[in-house]
Parts: structure tokens; sequence; C-alpha cells
């Protein structure tokens, strides 16, 4: 398969090229919108991140529901609403008074912005200069109707460079072992709490990051101001995470590095491309108005 652009209007649209089959226009994915102008092309460091600052972005359906597991199960709404109310939100404020004060969460991160252009299923990033080559990706398209495949929300050569986000981020090693000494000694709830709390904080941070990209991308202005709706992308494009269908590749976080040098930051990858500290976070932001999340 691979990918061209065809006129339409002062427009340029995506259309797929199949060697068997005619073109396929892409819907919906025009490059009509503005390339943001970014403040700055390359990385920036954030190390002095506080909590009080992320925990606004923490998703606390998520958490309270999903990770420390207060389901409503059989209960009317009313009497599920109490419990949250009467034990679970105290218990939340507790924990993050706690973060705070043994400094178990110490948020940082890493971002940029870097020139680039699709080329096929192929997302070409350059170097500051916009003359070289720095890295390039490879994203699977899907097989069915509507086709996408992650590099058509970027413009290809010909309809000039566009620009992209990259980020990774992390609230650091000490909260695992934290958790690690809780579990050794049997403080099972305790570890479930901290660890449902870190792990939130850490996607938390990453909507943090996300929102500042936005904002020196100049397209906050349609963030949702509910934030169940920003938890549902109540903004302009998307922030794909490497290993989730659109990018399934985890190696290809060792190219992130060299955009995003996340050691900066003490975070590694294992030998499996995993990220090191176990909360951590990375992500290629997409400002393209039609960038959602979509399976392959």
């Amino acid at each position: 398969i691979t990918k061209t652009v065809k006129a339409r209007g002062a427009k340029m649209e995506a259309v797929i090229e199949e060697r068997t089959a005619p073109a396929v226009v892409i819907p919906g994915i025009t490059y009509g919108n503005l390339v943001p102008k970014v403040p700055f092309l390359g990385y920036r460091l954030l190390k002095n991140i506080r909590m009080e600052q992320v925990f606004p972005y923490i998703n606390k359906i998520s958490l309270f529901r999903a990770q420390w597991q207060f389901r409503r199960g059989n209960m009317s709404p009313e009497e599920y609403e109490k419990i949250i109310q009467e034990k679970v939100e105290p218990l939340y404020e507790e924990m993050k008074k706690r973060a705070i004060r043994e400094k178990i969460l110490q948020p940082a991160a890493i971002y940029g912005f870097y020139p680039c252009y699709s080329r096929g299923d192929e997302l070409v990033v350059l170097d500051e200069s916009g003359k070289n080559e720095k890295v390039r990706f490879t994203f699977p398209r899907q097989k069915k109707e509507p086709y996408y495949c992650l590099s058509d929300f970027f413009r290809p050569k010909s309809a000039g460079l566009d620009v992209a986000g990259f980020q990774v981020v992390t609230v650091g090693s000490h909260a695992s072992e934290v958790e690690q000494k809780l579990f050794t000694s049997n403080q099972y709830t305790d570890y479930l709490y901290l660890h449902g709390l870190s792990v939130e904080s850490a996607e938390g941070l990453a909507e943090y990051v996300h929102a500042l990209i936005r904002k020196e991308m100049g397209i906050a202005s349609t963030d949702s101001t509910n934030m169940e709706d920003m938890f549902r992308q109540g903004y302009q494009g998307s922030r794909y995470s490497f290993g989730y269908p659109a990018c399934p590749h985890l190696e290809d976080q060792t190219k992130l590095f060299e955009l995003v040098p996340a050691d900066k930051i003490g975070i590694s990858l294992t030998e499996e491309f995993q990220l090191v500290p176990e909360q951590s976070t990375s992500a290629i932001v997409v400002h393209h108005p039609r960038a959602k999340y979509f399976n392959i």
C-alpha cells in the first residue's frame, strides 16, 4: 500500500493506492488545517512539576473502580455515591497528602517537537533544521474501511512539512520501592491503594504534559472544561502510546529516545523495550483534528 495526495479545492485529501484495487479516499482526513507554530524544535525537560499540578488530571473513576476496586455491584446509585463520598474520597485525599508528605511520587517529564512528513505507512521525523532525517516510524494500517494508519494524520512531503510532538513521563522509582516494601510486609491494602494511585498519577502526568503540548501548539482552545470529557479525548488531536493498536511496536521506543532522551529524567528500557521505572508512559502527540483512537 502506498499513499499519495489528491487535490480537492484548497485542501489536500489522503488517498490510499492499492496494488490490486482502485484508489480509496480516506474519509475525513484532509490537510487544510494549519500546521502549529511551536515555540521550539528539539526537546525540553520538566523536572520541577509538583503533584498538586498533576492531581487534577487524575481519572478518579478509573482510580476508584479499576485500581481500588470500589465497584457499585448490586448497590443502588444512592448507596454507591454515599460510599464514594464518605469513604473513598476521604481515602483519596489522605493518599494524596501522604504521597506529597513522604515524597513518594516524584514527577518528571521530557517532551519535544520535530518537523516531519508522512510517506505511505511511514512517519519520517527530521532534525531541528528540517533537512535531515532523524528517525522513521512504520505503522500498521487497517485492513478494512476506513483503512486508517497513524501516518495518515500527518502531511505528505508534497503538502509541506508537518510537526509532531513526543513525550515521556514518569512518577519516579521511589513509588515502586515503597510499594514493594508494603507488599513484602503483607500490607496488601496499603499496597493496593498506593499502587493504584501511582499508576493513575503517571497517566495523569501524561494528560498534564499533553495539555501543555496542546497549549504550546496553539490548539488548546477546543479543550473541554469537563475533565470526564477530557478523558474521552475532549480535545483536538490525540496521544498514541507504544504497544497499543495504532503503534504496537515497543521496539520503536528506542527511536523515541533519540528524539526525547528520557535517560535525562531517569528512564531506561528493558531488553523487551518496556519503560523503567514501571510507572512511566510515552507517546506520540498528533495535532490533526481527525486523529482519535482506532483499532487495527
